[in-house]
């Protein structure tokens, strides 16, 4: 098969040292290994958690109907367990976009692997994921009232 037609995506978690000063210091020194890779790769961090909350208040101000995944997206980051986990995780946006070609996914995950090698403390977890609908979890479905 060929993955061509797909778009990836790269996510780092980061430990919470490192994921507290990326959301809140994102010029601390402390980062700025993290931060030459990504401007490197013209690409640039943001917490999944923070995601989460801009589309759970754009939902919110626009009307939840426009928004299938608002409930999910809701009660997950209501759920302390999973504040928790998603405060750690960072999406990376390259050229300002949420998913990009395989190479430029490849040479940025290549490029983490090296850092987080350095900086053992800072980089978790990488992850590469595609926008293949076979690969990713769908959408939960609620009955409506």
């Amino acid at each position: 098969m060929n993955d061509d037609r797909w778009q990836y995506q790269v996510r780092i978690r980061l430990s919470p040292q490192y994921a507290e000063m990326a959301r809140k210091e994102p010029q601390n020194a402390g980062l700025s290994s993290l931060d030459a890779l990504l401007r490197k790769h013209d690409a640039t961090i943001k917490c999944q958690f923070d995601a989460f909350a801009d589309y759970v208040a754009e939902a919110e101000r626009e009307g939840t109907q426009h928004y299938p995944l608002y409930r999910w997206t809701r009660e997950t980051i209501e759920n302390p367990a999973k504040e928790a986990k998603y405060l750690q995780a960072f999406t990376i946006y390259v050229h300002g976009a949420e998913v990009y070609d395989k190479a430029l996914a490849d040479a940025l995950e290549a490029d983490l692997v090296q850092l987080k090698a350095r900086v053992s403390d800072a980089i978790i977890d990488i992850s590469k994921f595609d926008t293949n609908p076979a690969h990713n979890p769908q959408p939960p479905t609620y009955d409506t009232p």
